[in-house]
């Protein structure tokens, strides 16, 4: 007989309800729910190893997050018409689970875990991004799987001045802001968005905002467990220990570990350092040490390395570097040190750079952006690479991964901000290089981005910097220190890894990770402060290297211009079966991308040189142009009769030049007046109001001749 199943419902705010349920589908998961709000339907599952693999010394969590595309009735656009690996989008989202999610894993705890959150049914107005926290949480806060705490995550925005929770697709669209933020039902976890560069005193209030939704959503989360039946968290086997050991190692290696950290040396020299001390405390131990045991001594090491930096930095405010607590890393860049691309920069802050190209393409470059409720198109790209010689290692270069899309990902968002509007006419391709790394490569991506932008000539509004920032806390004392401008190792020791970016008047990207309970918002405003004036620190060195974008692209970058014709005009500039729009890309050498946009005809006119765009341009425009009488045009003689000649004065637009407007002397013929491809100033004497035909006269453009009467037009015979 089939159990029977449970759900719990509530509401979030002013939105639809929501309601999780168990006990239906996926049965022989460790933990399984689905999430429905509208017509938006998740099903999460989470399973997990009894045992951890041999010899395993970190926890394996996996986290996939994916849409199926029957979820909106849509079939797949690739070649074999499945789902295959995830896109960027569900990349993004699975990071956004993990991240919330790892913390809540005992330390000690390393069985492989993995949750898989799939978009079953799509809303069009619904964002499943920012319930799939939620549902993941839900599976494992009714499994045995060993968890803290549940946790849950809502995206906030500003919508015509009101903080809205989860808004719907057509709310976000009018947006100032928007942050994906979690937390438990005490302290947050992780932030993530981008903003309008707004006040530092929006995102706390954002967070605030999203705290209090959070904490209805954990209590749905509990009351279904409740349900349930609370199962008892399962046991699991914990490493091994030796305190006899620890004892040995700590007093071998705390002074020594304490002197290199305060010695102020580069990453690579500290990193020789340690890893001498290291070796030493390995032979200190003797010949009949096990290999367990140095494999344990070593992890004690590790672990004492990390309380004696901490306490150093929080007692005696000097960090491993030698910095003070609120210094940036000298900073050096240029722009321009490439000659070939677009556009280009090079930042350097410290040991962490990035060289950043920037490419001008086409209408025909937009890269397609495919979810499963909808797909758009987007002219602005930015790609982030993080080659393994950046941190001096020896890896295998495989596609990009996770990491490298959610920092190329966060740079896009906050340099998005100041790109031009849609009626910019290039698709632009932002590409960083990191070619060091210590600390923060993806803040260091925005800098450089920046610069190589306005290098490149697009009118980009303001520079845009970022700065990562860093917390040590101890709890035993409440004793902190807030860092700017974090090293790779004081990432790695640290409570919060935060990254802000934005310009001299406001926030434009916020990534943020939190590892310590309790954080309080005056902390939280502390660390913002000391972070915007880290960043203008930044932007001042940016705006002295290069203070306003170039006038105009490169001359060997390619231009563009976008015209907007009347509808009635497009099939004049395409010709019959395209006739004539292939014509004037053959003879200009300009590449024409035409849209109907509205009542309008959208052209956009790319060319690699600025004589054949405006050869082009003038084209179009003369086969839109409405002849006006009493206009002079210089027209090209196509052919010529016994009575005149046909010339077109403009694109597709002919008239018969009389043989007695020619001159104001008398014709018997035209024979060596006029020559097919001739030039010809002309003027539009007229138009019959009944044939439409239109009257040229090259003699009223002459000097008349003394005692001439005034003769009258040709008129058109009647047919």
């Amino acid at each position: 007989m089939l159990s029977q199943p449970f759900s719990v419902t509530f509401t979030t705010g002013e939105g639809t309800p929501i309601t999780i349920e168990t006990g239906k589908l996926a049965r022989q998961a460790d933990g399984a729910v689905t999430l429905r709000q509208g017509n938006c339907i998740i099903l999460a599952t989470v399973v997990a190893n009894k045992e951890p693999r041999e010899g395993q010394e970190f926890f394996p969590l996996s986290v996939d997050y994916q849409e199926k595309f029957a979820s909106a009735g849509r079939i797949p656009g690739s070649f074999f018409k499945r789902e295959s690996r995830l896109n960027d989008y569900e990349v993004l989202t699975s990071r956004l689970i993990d991240r919330a999610l790892r913390p809540l894993f005992p330390e000690d705890y390393f069985c492989d875990v993995q949750v898989l959150v799939t978009l079953v049914s799509s809303d069009s107005e619904i964002m499943p991004d920012a319930l799939a926290g939620l549902a993941a949480s839900a599976a494992l806060t009714i499994s045995d799987i060993p968890i803290k705490e549940p946790i849950s995550e809502v995206r906030v925005a500003k919508v015509d001045g009101k903080f809205t929770v989860n808004p719907t697709r057509s709310e976000l669209e009018r947006s100032d802001f928007e942050f994906l933020i979690a937390a438990t039902d005490k302290n947050l976890m992780m932030v993530e968005g981008e903003a309008n560069e707004c006040s530092e005193e929006d995102l706390i209030q954002a967070l605030q905002a999203a705290h209090d939704a959070i904490r209805v959503q954990i209590k749905g989360q509990l009351d279904l467990r409740e349900k349930v039946g609370a199962k008892e968290k399962r046991e699991y086997k914990k490493p091994e220990t030796n305190e006899e050991l620890n004892l040995k190692v700590q007093a071998f290696t705390k002074d020594k570990i304490y002197q290199i950290s305060k010695a102020g040396s580069s990453k690579h020299k500290r990193s020789e350092a340690f890893d001498a001390v290291k070796k030493e405390l390995i032979e200190s131990l003797g010949p009949d040490v096990t290999d367990a045991d140095k494999k344990l001594a070593k992890k004690y090491y590790a672990d004492l390395q990390w309380e004696v930096v901490r306490n150093m930095i929080v007692d005696e405010r000097i960090r491993l570097d030698g910095r003070k607590l609120d210094e940036v890393r000298p900073l050096a860049m240029e722009t321009d040190p490439l000659p070939t691309p677009h556009g280009s920069a090079l930042f350097t802050r410290g040991e962490t750079q990035s060289l950043t190209t920037v490419t001008l393409g086409t209408p025909l470059d937009e890269l397609l952006v495919e979810s499963a409720a909808k797909s758009d198109y987007t002219k602005f790209i930015l790609h982030y690479n993080f080659p393994p010689f950046s941190t001096g290692e020896v890896k295998m270069m495989r596609a990009p991964a996770r990491r490298e899309v959610g920092h190329g990902n966060l740079a896009m968002r906050s340099l998005k901000k100041m790109m031009p509007g849609n009626d910019y006419p290039y698709t632009v391709r932002v590409v960083s290089d990191v070619l060091e790394s210590n600390g923060s490569s993806s803040m260091a991506t925005v800098c450089a981005g920046s610069l190589a932008l306005m290098d490149a000539g697009v009118p980009f509004a303001k520079h845009v910097s970022g700065v990562a920032m860093g917390l040590i806390s101890r709890v035993s004392d409440n004793k902190y220190a807030v860092l700017t401008d974090i090293l790779g190792d004081e990432d790695h020791l640290g409570d919060m890894d935060f990254k802000v970016t934005g310009t001299r008047d406001g926030i434009c990207g916020v990534q943020m990770d939190i590892k310590v309970d309790g954080l309080s918002m005056a902390t939280m405003r502390e660390a913002l402060e000391q972070a915007r004036k880290g960043r203008l620190q930044i932007l001042d060195a940016m705006y002295e290297c290069i203070p306003v974008a170039r006038e105009e692209v490169k001359p060997h970058a390619p231009r563009m211009e976008k015209l907007f014709i009347d509808k009635e005009f497009i099939g004049a500039v395409i010709g019959p079966g395209g006739k004539i729009i292939q014509e004037i890309q053959r003879e200009t050498g300009a590449t024409i991308n035409l849209e109907e946009v509205g009542n309008q005809g959208e052209v956009s006119i790319f060319s690699p040189s600025k004589e054949g765009l405006d050869k082009a341009v003038a084209w179009i425009k003369g086969i839109v142009a409405v002849p006006e009488v009493g206009s002079v045009y210089e027209a090209k003689v196509k052919s010529v009769m016994p009575y005149g000649a046909f010339v077109e004065f403009l694109p597709g637009k002919q008239g018969l030049l009389h043989i007695s407007e020619v001159s104001w002397k008398r014709l018997e013929s035209m024979d060596g007046v006029l020559n097919e491809n001739d030039m010809v100033k002309v003027k539009l004497i007229g138009v019959d109001s009944k044939t439409g035909k239109f009257k040229l006269s090259r003699k009223v453009l002459m000097p008349k001749p003394e005692g001439r009467p005034q003769e009258q037009h040709h008129q058109e015979p009647k047919a």
